[in-house]
């Protein structure tokens, strides 16, 4: 029986680096849009260090939480081009900033979102195939006709693309049974973020908890060691 590993996550706006090390972590990454929106949340916005600290890039999406993450559109597009200024502002000094900052400048101003899921799939699969060399297979849970809710319907899409490893972020531990996937016959993997490296980094003190945009513009080609590549038998 050949191997699947599967990871099942909700959409982020440019996430940090420890989502892109589950992308590269499996062989299919499923984004799990069609589920309820929070406000607030990694779903709109990150943060990035700026020399008075870090700060919130936020994508304003209205506070309305009777919508579904895929349903969430995005009425006006001048965020756009301020959160591209911010970056320029925060950024123009770091190493690899002129490297990167086309292809940056293209998915900021390139067209107009209108969609929240439509952006953060768009951009975060960008990042990982162009910039960090993840060949991961991405799909939409909507292309599953999985049942139920919460860890039913985890379970139903795991079972549907044939998963038979199901690796998680570390905060799920408290609330998925561990006995489910068991009894499913696939193996339950928690990830560990606390082995990453610091990097040279802009505006000390180092902050872990930011966007992958600082770490690409930062170490530029060798980002891929600050998140994976450092872990002795790494791919």
């Amino acid at each position: 029986m050949s191997r699947h590993k599967v990871a099942i996550i909700q959409s982020s706006y440019i996430p940090w680096k420890g989502y892109f090390d589950i992308i590269h972590d499996v062989d299919e990454f499923i984004f799990l849009d069609d589920v309820q929106y929070t406000v607030r949340d990694w779903r709109t916005r990150n943060r990035i260090k700026t020399a008075n600290g870090t700060s919130w890039l936020t994508v304003p999406a209205g506070a309305n939480r009777n919508r579904l993450i895929c349903e969430v559109s995005l009425d006006e597009s001048s965020w756009q081009q301020k959160h591209w200024k911010t970056l320029c502002h925060s950024y123009s000094r770091a190493p690899y900033f002129r490297q990167y900052a086309a292809f940056f400048e293209e998915l900021y101003l390139g067209k107009t979102w209108t969609n929240l899921s439509h952006m953060n799939r768009a951009m975060t699969q960008r990042i990982a195939h162009d910039l960090l060399g993840i060949h991961t297979t991405f799909s939409d849970s909507r292309s599953y006709p999985a049942q139920g809710a919460k860890l039913d319907r985890i379970l139903d899409l795991l079972q549907l693309s044939g998963a038979t490893r199901y690796i998680s972020g570390p905060m799920a531990a408290d609330y998925l049974d561990p006995s489910r996937f068991e009894a499913m016959g696939i193996e339950l993997q928690f990830k560990n973020y606390s082995d990453y490296p610091d990097y040279v980094q802009l505006y000390p003190p180092f902050e872990h908890a930011v966007s992958i945009v600082d770490l690409i513009f930062n170490t530029g080609p060798q980002a891929p060691e600050y998140i994976w590549g450092h872990r002795h038998g790494a791919a």
